[in-house]
């Protein structure tokens, strides 16, 4: 069930394609971050245990 979108489709069609496109990009960003960042502290644990 697609509706008409009449004159209109290819931009409607193409903001939810930019906006789709966006949010996955933001996804994998975040994503990548959180991996450094949880690299970052095992790091940092693995040197604070060293020095106990």
């Amino acid at each position: 069930m697609i509706p008409d979108l009449g004159r209109y489709a290819t931009e409607v069609l193409s903001a939810y394609a930019v906006s789709l496109v966006l949010l996955a990009g933001l996804s994998v960003w975040y994503w990548l971050r959180a991996r450094a960042v949880r690299a970052q502290l095992d790091q940092i644990e693995q040197r604070q245990e060293r020095n106990e």
